[in-house]
């Protein structure tokens, strides 16, 4: 758990996806605290393919900035992530600097699927602030087994939360509200 709860939380979508993820709309819906739902700028100009990860740490911290700013708090009164790539870009923004309150995420790509060794993990030594893991037990992109083993680089407190049956993407059938449990919980 957070030890103070956020004020906000700011989430963006995985590589391919949007700011319009189940997910998020039911979280934006649930929560009591603000919820900016951020599209990245490469989607937006109606390209696909995202940069890479670290090419969008910059407009991640603009953006979690200016959410901030419109709901009247500091940044580090503000939960961020997101799901898979989304997730991961707040992680390195994190990582390089920002000051929030925690990390949400969601099918966080431990390591792409099929190249276990081929981890995302580098930056995990620098990130202080408590993190939030959900992931789906079957995710190719991480099973429960290999994040134990590397999440304890992280400083900050870290929960994981484990979807039964759950695959990368977490509005599976049936588990986007095992999805929001989590957050909301976290975020309290």
């Amino acid at each position: 758990m957070t030890p103070s709860k956020p004020g906000g939380l700011f989430l963006t979508p995985g590589a391919s996806g949007s700011a319009d993820h189940p997910v998020f709309v039911r979280l934006e819906e649930q929560l009591d605290v603000p919820v900016e739902r951020y599209d990245f700028e490469y989607h937006r100009a109606g390209r696909r393919s995202p940069p890479k990860a670290e090419r969008v740490v910059v407009e991640v911290t603009e953006a979690v900035t200016a959410f901030a700013d419109r709901v009247g708090l500091a940044t580090d009164r503000i939960a961020v992530g997101g799901r898979s790539f989304g997730g991961r870009v707040c992680s390195l923004a994190v990582a390089d600097g920002l000051a929030v309150a925690g990390l949400v995420l969601l099918s966080y790509p431990l390591h792409p699927p099929g190249r276990p060794d081929d981890l995302r993990i580098g930056h995990f030594g620098k990130i202080d602030v408590p993190v939030l893991f959900v992931s789906g037990d079957r995710d190719p992109f991480g099973r429960p087994d290999e994040f134990v083993a590397r999440v304890g680089a992280i400083a900050g407190p870290v929960t994981t939360v484990w979807i039964d049956g759950g695959t990368h993407d977490p509005k599976n059938k049936g588990r986007e509200q095992a999805v929001v449990d989590a957050v909301s919980d976290w975020m309290r």
